[in-house]
């Protein structure tokens, strides 16, 4: 059971405190790049510092920018990976999944589901309303961003679904001991720590209702799944392809992607239609191809702190 490979009594929710306080850490230490970047580059052009993060954002072209922002997930994971060994004493699978090994295929088919979906949606968009969109492609800038993303967003997605649907889901196993205490916090966490992206100022609060329910959707699979592999490979599409295909001027993200939003942004039905409508055919695609069943009890039921659960620990 995956939840309850962090869940004994050894294990203590302080840790987890102190865990996530070392992983911000981590964090930050991996934006040092990024600051140093542009501390220099304002000085060599005779400006000063920028003082918000839109300015830091036009500092670089947006390649190096994003390429910058991303380093910083690269210590972050490997913070995760740290602090789950020698705090925890964990093997590093623990926090990864229930199986034996990382189960790719998962990941492949979940990857490609959400690209596949991503990707029509976008192309319906782009003929049903061209209005809201320019052709943003330049072979070299792309080829260039098909190279970072490739490289670096996957590390960002994975340690971002390896720190809320797995280290911090079996955290608040701990402290808790039930499946659905650590599927509403991790949930909400995760939703509400999008609340200083540039798309809130834009389109409002009511944008949270998605992050939030994103993340109720992943946390769902996770625990329904016995393991973050699929949660994985749907985050991975999501923020791939999404910035292969289309950037703005308001998102977290400006990219050389083929497409550009022109549109003013709003937040009406399409900020529900996943949680109401795509959200739940995935589920009942992946609940019929991996054959989930029990759903009351892997969502909702109580954790035996006391359960012998066979995990490597490191001594």
């Amino acid at each position: 059971m995956f939840i309850e490979q962090g869940i004994h009594s050894d294990n203590k929710f302080w840790k987890y405190i102190v865990g996530s306080i070392v992983i911000f850490v981590a964090s930050t230490i991996g934006q040092i790049p990024l600051l140093l970047a542009v501390i220099a580059k304002s000085y060599a052009d005779g400006k000063g510092i920028p003082e918000n993060q839109d300015d830091i954002m036009k500092v670089f072209e947006s390649n190096v920018t994003l390429l910058l922002l991303l380093i910083s997930f690269v210590f972050a994971i490997i913070g995760v990976f740290l602090v789950n060994k020698y705090l925890h004493k964990h093997s590093f699978l623990t926090i990864i999944t229930s199986r034996n090994a990382i189960d790719w295929s998962r990941v492949v088919v979940s990857f490609l589901l959400w690209s596949m979906i991503t990707i029509v949606s976008t192309v319906l968009l782009y003929y049903t309303n061209p209005e809201d969109f320019v052709i943003n492609f330049k072979a070299i800038p792309f080829l260039l961003l098909v190279v970072i993303a490739t490289l670096l967003i996957p590390i960002q997605t994975t340690c971002e679904e390896l720190v809320f649907r797995g280290y911090l889901m079996q955290g608040f196993g701990n402290l808790a001991h039930n499946k659905w205490f650590p599927l509403l916090m991790t949930s909400l966490i995760f939703g509400t720590m999008h609340i200083f992206n540039p798309e809130v100022s834009k389109m409002g609060y009511i944008i949270l209702v998605y992050y939030i329910g994103t993340g109720f959707f992943l946390g769902i699979i996770t625990l329904m799944d016995e393991g973050t592999e699929l949660a994985i490979g749907f985050h991975a599409a999501n923020n791939l392809i999404g910035a292969l295909l289309v950037t703005t001027d308001w998102t977290v993200f400006q990219t050389n992607s083929i497409f550009k939003d022109i549109s003013e942004p709003t937040a009406g039905f399409d900020v529900i239609l996943p949680i109401v409508i795509i959200y739940p055919i995935l589920l009942f695609i992946f609940s019929k191809k991996y054959k989930w069943s029990d759903w009351k009890e892997k969502l909702t039921g109580k954790i035996n702190i006391q359960q012998p659960i066979k995990v490597e620990y490191y001594e």
